[in-house]
């Protein structure tokens, strides 16, 4: 088994969340690239296998230019918080299709205290909220099926923080899963804590949770006109 992460990746970020500045960080760039991004890209490597076996049209990208990590730089043009860089490193398990069209994705996050997996829809149009809430509308059964199994409901949360106080207009308030409606995101996460993330079972961890998530990103996919 590998590890990926240690201790020092998240001496590395707590570092960071205290001295938020590029001087800092240029003098610290070895320390990031040995503790935190070429750890994550192993990871991100060692993960296209698992991915690969859940879907033939999810990518776990190497790549550093377009591939599945995000870069540490903020983009603070439109924020108050004009801090450049972020706090946690991040990575995206993408739909070949991404660049056409709305997609759903896997995700997995390194913070001190805060690392997660998850999958889902992530702050989606207008447009892709309404496919998905009529798609769950014409087929309820399967919609139950793939977000409200025992297995995922017990291990996952379903994110709540941006919902709608109302059922969305168009759609009949007594419908079985109105609140799954109200949604403006559609994901399902769950905490890893630290000695996970640093532990020699982290790719186990996340392949399992990638099959455990992979009937909710079916659903999502469908509903967008999209191959899984």
């Amino acid at each position: 088994m590998t590890t990926y992460f240690s201790d020092k990746s998240f001496k590395f970020l707590r570092a960071l969340a205290r001295h938020n500045e590029k001087p800092w960080f240029e003098e610290h760039r070895k320390d990031y690239d040995a503790h935190v991004r070429q750890p994550f890209l192993r990871l991100i490597g060692d993960l296209q296998p698992d991915v690969a076996a859940v879907s033939a049209h999810f990518r776990a990208d190497t790549r550093t230019v377009g591939g599945s990590l995000f870069r540490i730089h903020r983009d603070a043009r439109f924020s108050n918080d004009k801090s450049p860089y972020k706090t946690w490193q991040g990575a995206r398990l993408f739909h070949e299709r991404r660049r056409e069209t709305a997609a759903p994705s896997f995700y997995v996050h390194l913070q001190p205290g805060g690392s997660f997996v998850g999958a889902g829809l992530w702050h989606p149009e207008s447009d892709t909220q309404r496919k998905v809430r009529q798609f769950i509308v014409d087929n309820p059964e399967s919609w139950k099926a793939a977000a409200h199994a025992k297995k995922l409901r017990k291990q996952f949360e379903f994110e709540t923080s941006e919902m709608l106080v109302r059922p969305p207009r168009g759609f009949d308030p007594q419908f079985e899963f109105i609140d799954d409606l109200k949604h403006r995101n559609w994901v399902f996460w769950r905490t890893l804590d630290d000695d996970a993330m640093t532990g020699p079972k982290l790719r186990q961890t996340i392949a399992a949770d990638l099959v455990t998530l992979s009937p909710f990103v079916d659903y999502l996919c469908a509903s967008l006109d999209l191959e899984f």
